[in-house]
């Protein structure tokens, strides 16, 4: 049931708390460096290959499905748009650091060239992916919130990520790969389909650590948003 000191939307108008910055911060960081660093690169473990972003992108779901538990869809939603902005700059880096002429006598700009030539396809292939797994992470979980009266957290832990990552994976894998050199389109839809089901493992492991986080973060903010008057429109900013 509902917490009467920290359920009421009336309490959630201020803006007082401690902890959501660092939570925002933190979700930029993750989000970016698995977008550039991590994404590029195949490994393989065990005879199944596997994109090593997925050591480290499953933690932005677990982010924002704490934010909008704790501190409702909009408050999230200003995160996801942070984290818009950051992926939008790090293609323009990209791009502008790519394409500056090297120093003759600095040998390394073939393999520059190939590890971050392709950033910009990737990361606006996760810009489009991002936007559209994670603010389906954040309106199912919200509106899974409404039906279960707040009960029952692994449920919409879970069944967001399911219909998040579903949405993102099937967004980003054809548009970041498909015709990449080194992709064959067999291995664009192995890995697709393998990292989607290791990000839907990975939530359901760290679901008694989101347990943990919930819990303290409700009890340090007074916080317990439920979004019952919320305009879910993804391309408002206004909490």
């Amino acid at each position: 049931m509902e917490n009467p000191l920290t359920g009421s939307n009336a309490l959630s108008l201020r803006a007082n708390y401690k902890y959501y910055d660092l939570l925002m911060a933190s979700f930029v960081i993750v989000l970016l460096c698995s977008g550039v660093i991590g994404v590029q690169k195949v490994s393989i473990l065990w005879g199944v290959p596997f994109g090593t972003a997925i050591i480290f992108f499953p933690l932005s779901y677990l982010f924002g499905d704490v934010l909008t538990e704790v501190y409702g869809y909009a408050r999230s939603r200003r995160v996801i748009w942070a984290g818009f902005a950051g992926l939008i700059f790090a293609a323009l880096m990209s791009w502008i650091v790519v394409r500056l002429p090297a120093a003759p006598d600095w040998p390394h700009q073939q393999a520059y060239d190939f590890v971050f030539g392709n950033t910009p396809r990737v990361v606006f292939a996760s810009l489009f992916a991002f936007m559209a797994g994670e603010f389906t992470n954040s309106f199912v979980l919200a509106k899974m919130k409404l039906l279960t009266g707040g009960r029952w957290l692994w449920t919409r832990t879970i069944g967001s990520t399911v219909a998040g990552e579903a949405v993102d994976s099937s967004i980003f894998y054809p548009l970041a790969f498909f015709g990449a050199e080194g992709w064959s389109t067999a291995l664009v839809i192995k890995v697709m389909i393998t990292n989607y089901l290791m990000k839907v493992a990975w939530e359901v492991l760290v679901t008694p650590i989101t347990y943990q986080v919930v819990g303290f973060l409700k009890r340090i903010e007074h916080e317990d948003y439920y979004d019952r008057d919320t305009n879910f429109n993804p391309f408002r900013l206004e909490t």
